[in-house]
């Protein structure tokens, strides 16, 4: 009965998260509240271990993040980085989606993908209302790269960010096994879109003038803050990759470079505390609370052992597996709900002792490479489509599909051979 209640909660609360009639912070407090009213009356859960339950390491180096780029985003300085790169493109089209794209790509890998797609998105708008050329091509690729680009490091990819801190694995870890595998991804998939709009980027701009008329040093609002910022920006990524040897956590080096960012450059704590996404922070709380309700009602466990009796044998087949299961259940849910899910099953898989590292890195590249195949897959393309019904080109659920699943079926398989090719030194 327990496991048939804690279920039940749980479906309803990812449901009503899916309809999006109500925000999904408000849902999901709605579901944790539910899942610990109803295990407190059945016995099953407890204030402390719903407390317990809570990551408070993902919810540190999250908030420790947002707080660096708010404050980089004061400066003008993703502004600056969008409208300099743009004017490299020289009106091309491709050589434009190139260029973003590989600032989102960078971006994505040290900040989360989806401030990298807040920041970048608007500016990308406007400078092709200036070219006269379609944004949709652009808009969607930002949005498939940054969850792409963010799966190689632990900070880039909020599902990342719960592996990580489940698993005990390092910046450094993530960025030499992941990193190569998604480089490659990006060169696959880049050719893919180059086929897919191959009608979009034909089209070339008749006014580059405007582009060059616009001067991305007037964008700087606050020099001497940007000069601190960035140096502590390069001095907070230093300590993620030295974190496992001085034995600090991600989630203390995030805070240590926000607290270090706050007293150098002392910005007005007020306004900049309202630029932090607390709904994204209490929507990970609650999510926590609602899983951990699920995980003592002993739910878990008895999926875990459904799941390694469908299980192949060898380590390498049932990673392969967990990247395509992670890929297209990501596509239709969101992936943080399931990488929630997910961990305590690929937990119970080391129970007997056997290294299952190997399995980490297959629920990361599925989760991270299978949001791409819908509109709805991961929160940057929500926000992307968001943005693209400001313009006088909105993005359809059919015209995402069009690209969106190619594109996922495309990484999902590269990665699936890459990951096979590399399971030896996994």
């Amino acid at each position: 009965m327990d496991h048939l209640l804690s279920g039940l909660i749980f479906l309803f609360t990812i449901a009503a998260i899916l309809a999006e009639k109500v925000h999904r912070t408000i849902i999901a407090m709605l579901g944790a509240i539910l899942m610990l009213a109803v295990g407190l009356g059945r016995g099953f859960y407890s204030q402390e271990a719903a407390l317990d339950a809570i990551d408070f390491n993902t919810l540190g180096l999250l908030l420790g993040m947002m707080l660096i780029v708010a404050m980089l985003s004061g400066t003008g300085f993703f502004e600056f980085l969008a409208i300099y790169t743009a004017k490299r493109s020289r009106g091309q089209p491709w050589r434009l989606l190139l260029i973003l794209g590989a600032v989102t790509v960078v971006s994505s890998m040290f900040l989360d993908n989806v401030t990298t797609v807040v920041l970048i998105a608007p500016v990308t708008v406007l400078i092709c209302e200036i070219l006269g050329v379609r944004p949709i091509p652009l808009l969607m690729a930002e949005a498939m790269l940054a969850n792409i680009g963010g799966v190689a490091t632990l900070i880039g990819d909020p599902p990342n960010v719960l592996i990580g801190s489940a698993a005990g694995l390092g910046f450094n870890e993530f960025l030499i096994h992941l990193a190569p595998i998604v480089l490659v991804v990006i060169l696959a998939i880049l050719g893919v879109m180059r086929f897919l709009f191959r009608q979009e980027l034909a089209h070339k701009s008749t006014n580059v003038e405007a582009l060059f008329r616009l001067d991305e040093k007037t964008v700087l609002r606050d020099r001497k803050s940007l000069r601190r910022l960035l140096a502590v920006l390069v001095f907070t990524i230093g300590l993620f990759f030295m974190h496992g040897r001085l034995h600090i956590s991600p989630a203390f080096v995030a805070l240590a470079g926000a607290s270090l960012a706050l007293f150098w450059t002392q910005p007005d704590i007020e306004k900049l505390l309202k630029e932090v996404e607390w709904h994204v922070l209490a929507f990970f709380a609650a999510l926590f609370v609602a899983v951990g309700g699920i995980e003592a009602s002993g739910l878990l466990a008895r999926i875990a052992h459904e799941f390694t009796l469908l299980l192949p044998e060898g380590l390498l087949w049932t990673g392969i597996l967990i990247i395509w299961v992670a890929a297209l259940i990501s596509a239709i849910v969101d992936n943080i709900p399931f990488t929630l899910i997910m961990i305590p099953i690929i937990h119970s898989l080391g129970a007997a002792g056997q290294d299952i590292t190997p399995l980490w890195w297959a629920l990361a590249l599925g989760a991270g490479f299978g949001g791409n195949g819908t509109p709805i897959g991961s929160t940057a393309n929500v926000i992307i489509v968001s943005i693209s019904e400001k313009t006088r080109h909105p993005i359809t659920t059919r015209s995402w599909l069009r690209v969106g699943l190619p594109v996922m079926l495309a990484s999902v398989l590269v990665a699936s051979l890459l990951y096979a090719l590399a399971f030896p030194f996994m």
